[in-house]
């Protein structure tokens, strides 16, 4: 009684654990999730006001937030492209690892602008937008070459994915079509009959050779009979002989 008490024991705890388990994971997927939904909402906000800001601001402050609006799309749109791409092709891996190298350039030069923003001194903001201009340059050509060279390399892979596919459908296709229709052929003579059980006689086919002359007379007896002798004048016509 006691093992079964202590064997229940022992499964009411794993049940326990393991569904204490399931609710961290469940709790901790939750958690990303909302963290991720606020993160891309507060992407979205920030990017819209760049974007307004963009148009409204004239000077120095207006490129400003042009630069930090075209250094952010760049970046993300790179990120998305290889984190897509490595799933299918694990040769992008290492482009993936040279954008994480570039992305802390990104982030330190998105975090300066950003804090130029608000610089009341614009002459001052108007002597760094050279240098902050070529840096934004440089980091988003960087960063499109990657994207563009993941894109066309994927792209390449489809087209030989399906020079591939059309060849061997080619060949499929004329392996199905490849028939050859034989005509009937003439049925061969029939064979001679054989004479049936009563004794008659089927038309032969074969060509008879040709009898001879002397076969097809009819033969002549040795002696010739006394009626059918010749007679001559000279002699005397033979007497019946007398039955008495």
């Amino acid at each position: 009684m006691e093992t079964v008490i202590a064997v229940l024991a022992v499964i009411f705890l794993l049940f326990v654990v393991l569904g204490a388990y399931a609710t961290v994971k469940v709790i901790g997927a939750a958690k990303r999730g909302v963290d991720r939904t606020i993160t891309q909402a507060r992407r979205t906000v920030e990017d819209h006001t760049l974007r307004a800001k963009s148009f409204a601001q004239t000077g120095p402050a207006g490129e400003i937030a042009q630069l930090r609006l075209s250094l952010r799309t760049s970046m993300r749109a790179t990120q998305d492209a290889l984190h897509v791409g490595v799933a299918e092709d694990e040769s992008l891996r290492e482009s993936l690892g040279l954008f994480q190298r570039l992305s802390v350039h990104g982030h330190e030069l998105d975090d300066e602008l950003k804090r130029l923003e608000s610089e009341p001194d614009r002459a001052a903001l108007a002597a760094l937008l050279p240098e902050l201009r070529g840096r934004t340059e440089r980091i988003t050509k960087s960063a499109d070459s990657l994207r563009w060279a993941a894109r066309d390399r994927a792209h390449h892979l489809a087209a030989d994915d399906l020079d591939s596919l059309s060849t061997q459908i080619h060949v499929e296709t004329g392996a199905l079509r490849h028939w050859q229709r034989t005509e009937p052929s003439q049925a061969p003579p029939p064979w001679p009959e054989t004479p049936e059980a009563d004794g008659s006689h089927t038309q032969q086919t074969w060509r008879q050779t040709p009898k001879s002359r002397t076969a097809e007379e009819p033969t002549r007896p040795a002696i010739t009979p006394p009626g059918r002798r010749q007679q001559y004048p000279w002699q005397k016509k033979p007497r019946p002989e007398s039955t008495t």
